[in-house]
């Protein structure tokens, strides 16, 4: 099996750390690592206020191209050692869908690799960002009733997510599934999500979708398993779909603690 790392986040997250991108390289070279992905967050569209109360939850517009030119350097640089993509973690905004298919399509062609995420939810007239902290998230519960609720909305989005138009250089891979797994150990939900999560399967399977296998979660003290979790992902690669290792790291030696977590799943590449 290649060992291939999918989704890395760089200096350009407002949220992560300072660690360059030869940091990232160099970690998944020790690692043995035949490559990896930096899928930094895509810009907000420019009519969406940033819900996170630190609003640092994508990189600025006005950062984008240097990214992209940083990523094709590194690209060059260890391309005799190491498989670099260019990717972004794109948000799905409910409402926003033609904003983010106009930046698709501007940055489109420069992309080798994407991922398609949902972290914010709107919640009756307002967008919340729920993966933020246990505190806002059951905010959000008590705005919609019940902490089921928001894992239904969140089930509901992530599947507008995967029917949405987003035009041709929408990403093929559905990011961190059951994300709503984050706070779990506080914030609890009185049951298992298994119907909602069964659609999204199938759905990711029919539109030839494939899977963000995020061992972030296992890292989250409230968390503490996999986005999804092994008996998902399990399931999910009995119906034939790719499953790609995501690290989710926002400092480079966070490559190589996602992989010392590794269950031998059957992994594919991007």
């Amino acid at each position: 099996m290649l060992k291939y790392d999918g989704h890395i986040h760089t200096p350009f997250c407002p949220h992560g750390t300072k660690d360059e991108l030869n940091r990232y390289c160099e970690q998944a070279i020790k690692e043995g690592l035949s490559g990896i992905s930096f899928t930094e967050h895509a810009p907000l569209p420019d009519n969406f206020d940033d819900p996170a109360p630190t609003q640092d939850s994508a990189m600025p517009k006005s950062q984008l191209y240097q990214y992209i030119e940083r990523v094709q350097a590194i690209r060059t640089q260890y391309k005799d050692q190491l498989t670099v993509g260019i990717g972004l973690e794109v948000d799905f905004i409910e409402g926003y869908e033609t904003e983010i298919s106009t930046l698709l399509n501007e940055i489109g062609p420069m992309l080798t690799d994407s991922i398609l995420s949902v972290h914010f939810l709107k919640v009756h007239d307002q967008y919340m960002c729920m993966d933020f902290s246990p505190e806002l998230f059951q905010e959000m519960a008590e705005a919609l009733g019940s902490v089921d609720a928001v894992h239904q909305l969140y089930y509901q989005t992530v599947q507008k997510s995967i029917q949405a138009d987003l035009g041709p250089y929408k990403p093929k891979r559905i990011g961190h599934i059951t994300l709503a797994n984050k706070f779990h150990k506080k914030v609890r939900p009185t049951r298992l999500f298994t119907n909602e999560i069964n659609k999204l399967l199938l759905e990711i399977k029919e539109h030839g979708y494939a899977l963000d296998y995020n061992l972030a979660g296992l890292r989250k003290p409230l968390c503490k398993e996999s986005y999804p979790p092994y008996d998902i992902a399990v399931q999910a690669s009995g119906l034939g779909i790719p499953l790609i290792f995501g690290s989710d790291s926002h400092q480079a030696k966070e490559v190589s603690i996602a992989w010392s977590e590794y269950n031998g799943i059957p992994l594919s590449t991007p």
